[in-house]
């Protein structure tokens, strides 16, 4: 079972993605950081944000 983790918004403030640098998004229910521009979700795992262009998933059409 997943837990839900809330994602501190001051952190948030400052991640960015590591591809392009451009803001993230929060989807609290996936636990993934989105970059819109890059196309990718960075998983959040435990609580902890991976943020790794290798363990990012690509969005599809309806992400």
């Amino acid at each position: 079972m997943t837990q839900t983790t809330q994602i501190d918004p001051k952190l948030l403030e400052i991640l960015v993605c590591p591809l392009n640098r451009t803001p993230l998004v929060y989807d609290k229910a996936k636990q993934e950081l989105i970059s819109k521009s890059a196309r990718l979700a960075y998983p959040i795992r435990d609580g902890v944000p991976i943020m790794l262009v290798s363990e990012a998933r690509e969005l599809g059409e309806g992400d």
